[in-house]
């Protein structure tokens, strides 16, 4: 009985055949590592800056070899800058602002999508539109209101030994926490109504119009119906509100003059002295501020990279 010859090597199954490195593909790892070298130098060069003494700094040079590491500035800056103060003075902030832009862009997001009216589409770009208006823009003519802008005086929040005064003595606008919140408010409801809308899209009118035969009003559909829904899209719009407004330093810098009353971001300008900067205390003190967006970010990663790709995947 005859056998088969065997097939050749080459064609045997299992083998293949050494891969091309390309220098196309060379290029393009080069170019990434690069990239990620580039992004994480300046952390690690202030985490570096942060475990040094200053004085070793200030003799030796930066580009010098450390004599020692300790954890002196973190310390330091703890109990100097009073950080505990600042973090609860920025949740004071960021908390409120973050709640009610999500409960305005989705409230317009909900009229523009699940309701047939002649404007609703105007409505949407103009909030979009809005969005892109660079802030230094109104800067002096919101600086004028601010300063002529009577408000009620409604007391103070008392957390432990912390005070926050919702409303200072001078009855303005101006170095009010209610000031600060508008503006991050008025600010960020342009994405978040963007970004909403365009997830709103993808819920079938049916339900809304289900709802109101059943005898539901719009705020019970709102709030019942859509927001359930919408559930991962506010959460992942949660996650990137509360990064853009807890970085904030512009809009705290121009409208809180009361330095007891600036977020973390604003107050590490309280730790630069008149004729010397301490530089290393300054590093570990951007480092303990960076921690609320880190551990946000961990807990809501997911939310945050979808959040990053929501409004451009819906509608």
């Amino acid at each position: 009985m005859s056998t088969l010859a065997a097939p050749p090597r080459a064609l045997r199954s299992g083998a293949s055949r050494p891969r091309r490195i390309r220098p196309a593909r060379i290029a393009l790892h080069v170019f990434l590592i690069a990239m990620v070298v580039v992004w994480l130098f300046p952390l690690l060069w202030a985490v570096y800056a942060a475990l040094r003494p200053v004085s070793d700094t200030l003799f030796n040079g930066y580009l010098s070899w450390p004599k020692s590491l300790s954890l002196n500035n973190f310390t330091n800056f703890w109990t100097q800058a009073d950080l505990p103060y600042f973090y609860l003075n920025t949740l004071v902030i960021v908390v409120p602002a973050v709640i009610f832009t999500l409960l305005l862009a989705s409230m317009v997001a909900f009229c523009c999508t699940q309701f047939s009216w002649r404007f609703n589409l105007v409505v949407l770009m103009l909030f979009t539109a809005g969005n892109l208006l660079p802030a230094q823009v109104i800067i002096v003519p919101l600086y004028w209101v601010y300063l002529h802008t009577p408000v009620p005086a409604l007391g103070s929040i008392d957390i432990g030994r912390f005070s926050f005064a919702l409303f200072s003595d001078n009855d303005l606008l101006y170095d009010q926490y209610i000031g600060i919140i508008l503006i991050h408010v008025v600010f960020q409801t342009g994405f978040a109504t963007f970004v909403l809308s365009n997830y709103m899209k993808t819920i079938t009118k049916e339900i809304t119009e289900s709802a109101l035969v059943d005898g539901a009003n719009v705020l019970r559909i709102w709030w019942s119906i859509i927001l359930p829904l919408c559930r991962p899209a506010l959460a992942a719009m949660a996650t990137l509100l509360f990064t853009f407004i807890y970085n904030d330093f512009f809009w705290a810098l121009l409208l809180l003059k009361t330095g007891d009353k600036r977020p973390i971001t604003s107050a590490l300008d309280n730790m630069k002295g008149e004729f010397f900067v301490n530089n290393n205390l300054i590093a570990a003190g951007a480092l303990l501020a960076a921690i609320p967006p880190v551990l946000v970010f961990i807990a809501l990663q997911k939310h945050f990279v979808a959040g990053l790709t929501l409004g451009s995947t819906k509608g």
